[in-house]
């Protein structure tokens, strides 16, 4: 069984920083892409950052600049380094994980970021 546990969520001044992790156990396989949502309080879920098995990245528009995504392959994790976070930012982040072959598709609880201005 897959399982997806994100940590690192909190509370924070605009300005500051967070880390998100996530890590991954279960049979994943390896050929995957690695992401990060997040669900704002009356809003749609929404895609903040995709990674790659290879390193390739790709961004929202309103984090670009501001969050960094980055994985290690070898412990199944995936980070997501966020800076210069903004009141906007508030929200529940969600990991993410799509195997490239059979589109099986994992998510995780969610952890809940607060950006207070």
């Amino acid at each position: 069984q897959v399982q997806l546990v994100e940590s690192g969520g909190g509370l924070v001044q605009a300005g500051g920083s967070l880390r998100l992790s996530c890590a991954a156990s279960g049979n994943i396989f390896s050929r995957n892409v690695m992401a990060w949502y997040r669900q704002a309080p009356g809003k749609q879920r929404e895609l903040v950052a995709t990674i790659t098995r290879d390193g390739s990245t790709n961004y929202a528009d309103s984090v670009k600049g501001r969050f960094t995504i980055s994985r290690d392959n070898a412990k199944n994790t995936v980070s997501l380094q966020m800076t210069r976070l903004e009141p906007e930012d508030t929200a529940v982040y969600y990991c993410y994980i799509r195997e490239v072959i059979g589109s099986m598709i994992y998510w995780g609880t969610g952890t809940l970021v607060t950006v207070s201005s």
